[in-house]
């Protein structure tokens, strides 16, 4: 499947041969592969070496985007056709709502291994969130609570869907485990939406979690094995 980012005059940025709400054919921006390359390239730096291309990331984790096109440029010969409207593309047509852009600045929105502290949107957090962890790991989370191992945030699911997908590139028997983040926001804690499936917080206590009743299947779990090998290929 052909999953270029084309523009459109009228409705801006889109991944695909024709424009989704017109038709229109559009500008060509990027192919499969440099969209590919860059997006894996742009969620390394950001999330966890921007020290590696000379850039300075605030507490918040933001870097300048000018700054960013630049390094990436000059450092790497293979992005010598890079410039400000690429990242811009790949940002605002990213499926999952990995990045953000803001005032000529550019950041990640989950996934640090760097020490960041990210002010992302606390409203409107669903009820219930999910967990997905390994058999071997389960029993251990429910007692002792989920605080971040090699990230600066623990990452949770905002569907079950969601926690099953994420689940299956770890363990070929993920486990899912319920929050309760109804309880943990009337109780003060932080929970904050990273992305359109994706929330994080601190730490997550031991009295929010419990065995969710549904547990994957195989087969539902070799669909969303097959589906993430198929999206390799599609997302940058």
């Amino acid at each position: 499947m052909i999953n270029m980012i084309r523009e459109c005059e009228e409705h801006g940025y889109y991944r695909a041969r024709s424009c989704p709400e017109c038709g229109g054919r559009g500008k060509f921006i990027m192919s499969d592969e440099e969209m590919k390359k860059l997006g894996k390239t742009t969620a390394g730096i950001l999330r966890h070496f921007p020290d590696k291309y000379g850039l300075d990331m605030d507490d918040r984790g933001w870097v300048e985007l000018e700054h960013y096109v630049k390094s990436l440029r000059n450092r790497q010969k293979r992005f010598h056709w890079l410039r400000k409207y690429h990242v811009e593309a790949l940002v605002s047509t990213d499926p999952k709502d990995r990045y953000q852009l803001e005032d000529g600045y550019i950041r990640a929105t989950y996934g640090h291994s760097v020490e960041v502290d990210l002010d992302l949107p606390t409203e409107d957090i669903p009820e219930t969130l999910y967990l997905p962890t390994t058999e071997k790991e389960a029993d251990l989370l429910l007692e002792s609570g989920v605080k971040p191992s090699d990230r600066a945030y623990v990452h949770l699911s905002g569907t079950y869907e969601s926690a099953v997908e994420a689940g299956a590139v770890r363990s070929e028997n993920p486990v899912i485990l319920k929050v309760d983040a109804e309880q943990a926001l009337d109780e003060g804690e932080t929970i904050m939406r990273a992305g359109k499936e994706v929330y994080i917080s601190k730490e997550i206590a031991p009295e929010y979690l419990s065995k969710n009743e549904e547990q994957p299947t195989q087969e539902e779990i070799d669909e969303y094995t097959e589906e993430r090998e198929r999206a390799k290929d599609k997302e940058g």
